[in-house]
């Protein structure tokens, strides 16, 4: 069953502005997947996976981004670093606690690591975040940018080559759980 959210790629730029910033082209008509695949087809590929990024529902983004950075790094399927594992237990389990724990293992991570972003997005997958000594509620939009920052870092240090193959899989793997869903 479909988890896409929106008729149009129109309808999704309106839903989240923000995606204005990560993609280059203008909003079509189009239905979401054949703006990623018209993405994908004009070389635009890490704009595609900031499309898709926006496209699936927070869950469903957070696990596409876990299986994306393993395949691109693929060192973490063995290693299983704490990002890693925080964002996957929230995936299984998307309770409140798991979410906060990922949060934890974000706010306390290496910007420059895949896993790092992995976590915070699980952790900015709804509820709030304390600045300062105040809550404060999570936008939207924030698992998305967590998500496509993850794939992108793990993509920066995949060798030229190899690069584009690798997340034309991610795209790929994207339209399948936006159609089918993680089930």
């Amino acid at each position: 069953m479909s988890v896409i959210r929106f008729a149009t790629a129109r309808a999704l730029f309106e839903a989240f502005p923000e995606v204005s910033d990560v993609v280059n082209h203008a909003p079509t008509e189009q239905a979401p997947t054949d703006f990623v695949k018209a993405l994908v087809s004009a070389g635009k590929i890490p704009e595609a996976v900031g499309f898709c990024a926006y496209l699936l529902p927070r869950r469903e983004a957070v696990w596409w981004a876990c299986t994306s950075v393993k395949t691109l790094a693929e060192d973490l399927a063995r290693d299983r670093p704490d990002g890693l594992l925080a964002a996957e237990s929230w995936v299984y389990q998307p309770d409140d606690q798991r979410r906060q724990y990922a949060l934890q293992i974000g706010d306390r991570g290496d910007r420059k690591d895949p896993t790092t972003w992995l976590a915070l997005a699980a952790g900015w997958s709804g509820g709030s975040q304390a600045v300062g000594s105040q809550p404060v509620p999570i936008a939207p939009f924030m698992t998305a940018r967590a998500s496509r920052v993850a794939i992108l870092l793990s993509a920066a240090k995949v060798g030229g080559a190899e690069r584009m193959p690798r997340l034309r899989k991610c795209i790929a793997d994207a339209l399948k759980l936006a159609d089918h869903g993680l089930g």
